[in-house]
């Protein structure tokens, strides 16, 4: 029996212009940095599962930074889904599509931003259920034209571009209709976590909160 999400992909989208995509190694960045980031007005926070320790993070920061809203990105299989749901995640990120992660996302309550790239994905997802899709990678799959070439046949669809967007490029993105706000790890740069620059990575969220969309 599925289980109701406490929040909606809609409304993951929507809170900020900017999702981070969020890299940490050591568990003791978690909480600062959410709470850097909450400050600066972002509290979608995707925490990818590309280390050891994002499962813990997740955690951690459920737990300690309650205004944040902690998500999981990088989510590729059902088990994934499973482990992000225990650990606290609110939402979940997926850099591709298949139908058992968009299952047990759903049978979690998970809500998940699939990864699409090409329209059959885009098809797939939303025979599933999905209209709120990340594409990934963004720039390297084709960018602002392709968006463009998505609106007519797929206008119902919101997208949360991500790859290659950074400060430079994320208006061009965020003035689309069919760009409900961008994904990128420039609002959290690795350097800035591993000095614990928190004011750096405060004022970069400020930032990012100014786009325009």
């Amino acid at each position: 029996m599925a289980v109701t999400p406490s929040i909606s992909a809609a409304e993951v989208m929507r809170d900020a212009p900017v999702i981070p995509v969020i890299v940490l190694h050591d568990t003791k960045d978690a909480v600062p940095l959410a709470r850097a980031l909450v400050a600066g007005g972002i509290r979608m926070l995707e925490v990818t599962l590309r280390t050891r320790e994002a499962l813990e993070c997740i955690e951690i920061i459920a737990k300690e930074v309650p205004e944040a809203v902690a998500g999981a990105g990088t989510i590729r299989s059902a088990a994934d889904a499973q482990a992000s749901a225990l650990a606290g995640a609110k939402f979940g990120v997926s850099p591709g599509y298949t139908r058992s992660v968009g299952k047990a996302c759903h049978d979690l309550g998970l809500p998940l931003l699939p990864g699409v790239a090409t329209g059959s994905e885009i098809m797939m997802a939303q025979e599933d259920g999905f209209t709120e899709l990340k594409f990934f990678p963004a720039v390297q799959a084709g960018g602002l034209a392709m968006l463009k070439a998505w609106q007519g046949p797929f206008g119902e669809v919101k997208f949360c571009p991500t790859g290659g967007v950074h400060l430079g490029n994320a208006p061009e993105f965020l003035a689309l209709p069919n760009v409900a706000c961008v994904g990128g790890s420039w609002i959290v740069p690795v350097e800035a976590i591993a000095a614990g620059d928190w004011s750096r990575i405060e004022t970069l969220a400020r930032e990012a909160c100014q786009l325009a969309r």
